[in-house]
Protein backbone atom coordinates (compact mmCIF):
# COMPACT_ATOMS: atom_id res chain seq x y z
CA UNK A 1 0.00 0.00 0.00
CA UNK A 2 1.30 3.43 -0.94
CA UNK A 3 1.50 5.78 2.05
CA UNK A 4 -0.23 9.13 1.62
CA UNK A 5 1.42 11.74 3.86
CA UNK A 6 -1.86 13.65 3.90
CA UNK A 7 -3.20 11.18 6.48
CA UNK A 8 -0.07 10.33 8.46
CA UNK A 9 1.28 6.85 9.09
CA UNK A 10 -1.56 5.67 11.35
CA UNK A 11 -4.65 6.41 9.24
CA UNK A 12 -4.21 5.33 5.64
CA UNK A 13 -7.39 3.32 5.06
CA UNK A 14 -11.01 4.28 5.72
CA UNK A 15 -11.09 1.74 8.56
CA UNK A 16 -8.01 3.29 10.14
CA UNK A 17 -9.40 6.82 9.78
CA UNK A 18 -12.70 5.67 11.34
CA UNK A 19 -10.72 4.19 14.25
CA UNK A 20 -8.75 7.42 14.72
CA UNK A 21 -12.00 9.44 14.72
CA UNK A 22 -13.61 7.03 17.19
CA UNK A 23 -10.62 7.40 19.52
CA UNK A 24 -10.88 11.20 19.38
CA UNK A 25 -14.60 10.96 20.07
CA UNK A 26 -13.94 8.70 23.07
CA UNK A 27 -11.55 11.25 24.56
CA UNK A 28 -13.90 14.23 24.05
CA UNK A 29 -17.45 12.83 23.82
CA UNK A 30 -18.99 16.17 24.88
CA UNK A 31 -17.41 17.91 21.90
CA UNK A 32 -18.38 15.31 19.32
CA UNK A 33 -21.98 14.83 20.54
CA UNK A 34 -22.66 18.46 19.63
CA UNK A 35 -21.53 18.00 16.02
CA UNK A 36 -23.90 19.55 13.51
CA UNK A 37 -24.97 17.78 10.35
CA UNK A 38 -22.36 19.78 8.44
CA UNK A 39 -19.57 18.69 10.79
CA UNK A 40 -20.75 15.06 10.70
CA UNK A 41 -20.54 15.29 6.90
CA UNK A 42 -16.94 16.54 7.21
CA UNK A 43 -16.13 13.55 9.43
CA UNK A 44 -17.61 11.17 6.85
CA UNK A 45 -15.57 12.83 4.12
CA UNK A 46 -12.44 12.39 6.29
CA UNK A 47 -13.18 8.69 6.72
CA UNK A 48 -13.83 8.33 2.97
CA UNK A 49 -10.45 9.92 2.25
CA UNK A 50 -11.79 13.06 0.60
CA UNK A 51 -10.37 15.37 3.29
CA UNK A 52 -7.35 15.30 5.57
CA UNK A 53 -7.87 15.97 9.28
CA UNK A 54 -6.33 19.41 8.76
CA UNK A 55 -8.93 20.09 6.06
CA UNK A 56 -11.72 18.99 8.42
CA UNK A 57 -10.48 21.30 11.17
CA UNK A 58 -10.15 24.26 8.81
CA UNK A 59 -13.61 23.77 7.32
CA UNK A 60 -15.17 23.12 10.74
CA UNK A 61 -13.81 26.43 12.04
CA UNK A 62 -14.52 28.45 8.89
CA UNK A 63 -17.05 31.26 9.46
CA UNK A 64 -18.98 30.47 6.26
CA UNK A 65 -20.42 27.09 7.24
CA UNK A 66 -23.66 26.22 5.41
Amino acid sequence: MKTDPKYGPAAQTPQQRAYVLAQMQAVRPDLYKKATGYVAQLYRRYIDGELSWEDVCALREAPSQP
